[in-house]
């Protein structure tokens, strides 16, 4: 029977076999599942299994074996939340996640992988702590180096080892009826002590490799699972037994009755099944059966005395290598693979329209509609809040979804409405939300609504602020692909007028320029809907743009209570960016002023400058500079803003980077505030500080 609508197909994990299901959908977009497609997982990317023996050892860089969920996602039209997973209300058909709220669905696809089995020593899974040991253990160090294991994978990793350290001592430990005699005989020439499990050293340097246990969420939710592995049990359609509307497949799962030992291997083979099964049991459609092999040619690498790498082919009891051209072949095969999610269509060639505060309308026509409208005031004397009274302060501001997770997305709404009220010198306490939702099912319009208005109330609630109503809406056109960018939402904020709020115009010579964080995210997620991002770095921008900064502003409050001279004029880098948000600092200021701004101070988050160099834009930058006129002397006065670099000059293309990143739109962006000299050296040697010297404000030299 087909799934009810509306449906909500939840992938749990970012495995082998869902990353080729979300390469199957890029390349034959025809065979999604209709409704709305969420993957779940840890990170934003995945390393290839058969290449991480290859990264141990130095062959490789991480990012040569790193597939980009994120970047899948955004061309399969599916949206991506990154969390970790807790469990499975099956009885609810729910994904519970930590410190996030349990998201819904009527179809659901576990891919999340194992871990290694329990005992002494670090595990070798999750790999991120074990490759960080690893960076922290270089060199000949003494105790030797320990790995606990008898399968194939602890004769490959200590091989590895050896090509990565050469002379370091390195053991392991291991049952001897369980490996070849050949690999046997091949670690002793590479000086591999090969020992009983009985000498382990608990205490030492080590990592353990011991076989594949599931998460233990998977058999606590109640789902079916083997009492030795915790490997969920499937038909073979790959649908959970008993659970025919859960699927699951890769190291997490077994067929009953045709077990396989967890490998990258047979998840990768059961991607083409499960990609189709999880559109025919949406539909109706005949499932498709998979058997697996029960014997699978494995490559394993290695290395020779010489410290040339070789690598041996397996297949049940037979044996072909040592020999340096099965590497070559391991290699090619290896490659190939990964080649193919880059080889993935990429998004509409035409120029995209960025979201976020990058949808803002730019500055000219915007000032030419207020002064049209008979409210020229608002567009040349802006400040970032209006005064209600002489007790409270309010604020709006609100934008298309910037990126497909619902909850996030809502996060940083609410953070960035709430940088105009922080901007100057309060907090929020409440909100009023109008949310426009895409045109869909009313079931995933309550998902969509539920997660976006949690992900507001964690922005708001930590700094005391309370979201005390709104209105909803439902769009009138098309629904995107995933639906979860359809979401808009606009804020109206509230917060205590303090007894001297600052402003704008403030700015008085002598001041210091502080910026509370880097800048750069316009640029990153521009390039990221071309595909050009890299994960970590959009990770980084995602981190610094979901931590509030209302701790600052109470930080800042406190700075100044004895002084509160010390700090008049401040306000939050958005859309216009650095430049243009400055230059509203210094029209509103009383007196005539000139800024210099050290390029060489000003903070970008990573990534950044090296799209700018490349040519990335958001869609808004174009029109942000105007802004660069401030940086042009005329004949009757000097430029209001001096771009200097300490230390001189930078290259042609440095110089011209550092430009654009003046005037790359902000999403959750930067305070920017002027203050006197002792208070700008407190701010810097504060603990944590997250400050950021960039110029100074001088009288202007006529």
């Amino acid at each position: 029977m087909p799934l009810t609508s509306p449906q909500h197909l939840v992938l749990a994990g970012g495995g082998h076999s869902h990353a080729l299901v979300l390469l199957h959908w890029c390349m034959h977009p025809q065979r999604r599942p209709t409704g709305w497609i969420t993957l779940v997982n840890q990170q934003s990317s995945t390393l290839y299994s058969g290449m991480i023996p290859g990264l141990i050892a130095g062959h490789y860089e991480r990012s040569e074996i790193a597939i980009d969920l994120r970047r899948l996602c955004d061309r399969a039209g599916v949206s991506l939340v990154i969390a970790e997973i807790t469990g499975v209300d099956v009885r609810q058909r729910q994904l519970q996640l930590r410190d996030r709220p349990a998201l819904s669905f009527s179809q659901l696809s576990i891919n999340v992988g194992g871990g290694t089995r329990p005992g002494p020593l670090l595990a070798i899974k999750p790999l991120e702590p074990a490759l960080e040991t690893l960076d922290a253990a270089q060199g000949p160090a003494s105790p030797p180096f320990q790995l606990l294991g008898s399968g194939l994978a602890a004769m490959e990793v200590a091989m590895a080892l050896r090509q990565r350290w050469p002379k370091r001592r390195l053991q392991v430990l291991h049952r001897p009826e369980s490996v070849p005699s050949r690999l046997l005989s091949s670690l002793s020439q590479l000086k591999i002590d090969v020992l009983p499990s009985t000498a382990l050293n608990p205490c030492g340097p080590g990592l353990r490799c011991t076989g594949s246990q599931a998460p233990e969420w998977l058999s606590s939710s109640g789902l079916p699972c083997c009492p030795d592995s915790g490997r969920v049990r499937t038909q073979a359609s790959l649908q959970v037994l008993g659970h025919p509307t859960i699927f699951a497949a890769g190291d997490c799962a077994v067929i009953e009755n045709q077990p396989c030992p967890p490998s990258g291997v047979w998840a990768v083979r059961a991607a083409a099944t499960l990609a189709h099964n999880l559109r025919a049991a949406s539909e109706g459609d005949r499932l498709r059966q998979w058997r697996p092999q029960q014997r699978a040619l494995q490559l394993l690498g290695g290395v020779n005395p010489e410290g040339c790498p070789q690598a041996w082919a397996l297949w049940g009891g037979i044996q072909i290598g040592p020999h340096p051209w099965i590497w070559r072949w391991k290699q090619r095969i290896d490659r190939q693979f990964m080649e193919r999610f880059d080889q993935a269509p990429a998004m509409e060639s035409k120029a995209m329209d960025c979201r976020g505060c990058a949808a803002k309308l730019p500055a000219a026509p915007l000032e030419a509609a207020l002064e049209a409208a008979g409210l020229k005031s608002l567009g040349t004397a802006p400040e970032d809040a209006a005064s209600l009274g002489k007790d409270w302060l309010q604020s709006v501001d609100g934008f298309p979804a910037l990126i497909s997770d619902p909850w996030l997305n809502g996060r940083l709404t609410a953070l960035h409405a709430s940088s105009d009220l922080w901007a100057c010198g309060t907090s929020v306490a409440s909100a009023m939300a109008v949310i426009t939702l895409p045109k869909t099912a009313a079931a995933l319009q309550q998902e969509l609504l539920s997660q976006t208005l949690s992900g507001l109330r964690s922005g708001f609630e930590p700094q005391g602020a309370q979201l005390i109503g709104g209105h909803t809406l439902e769009a009138r056109s098309e629904a995107p692909t995933p639906l979860s960018l359809g979401l808009q939402v606009s804020l109206s904020v509230n917060g205590k007028r303090p007894a001297r709020p600052w402003t704008k115009g403030a700015l008085r010579a002598g001041d210091q320029l502080m910026l509370s964080r880097s800048l750069g995210t316009g640029v990153l997620f521009a390039a990221a809907m071309a595909g050009a991002a890299q994960p970590g770095d959009l990770d980084h921008a995602l981190q610094q743009m979901g931590t509030s900064q209302h701790p600052i502003v109470e930080q800042l409050q406190t700075l100044i209570s004895p002084e509160p001279e010390a700090l008049l004029s401040c306000t939050d880098v958005t859309g216009f960016g650095l430049l243009g948000h400055l230059g509203e600092m210094i029209q509103a200021s009383h007196h005539r002023l000139q800024v210099v701004l050290d390029a060489s101070a000003i903070p970008a988050l990573p990534g950044a400058l090296k799209l700018l160099k490349a040519q990335h834009a958001s869609s808004l930058a174009p029109a942000n500079r105007r802004s660069w006129s401030l940086l042009d002397p005329t004949q009757d006065h000097p430029a209001k803003v001096i771009l200097a670099r300490a230390g001189g000059s930078g290259a042609p293309e440095d110089d011209q980077a550092m430009l654009e990143l003046l005037v790359d739109p902000q999403t959750c962006g930067p305070l920017l505030l002027g203050c006197t000299e002792s208070m700008a050296n407190a701010l810097l040697q504060a603990n944590d500080t997250a400050w950021h010297r960039i110029g100074v404000v001088q009288a202007m030299q006529e």
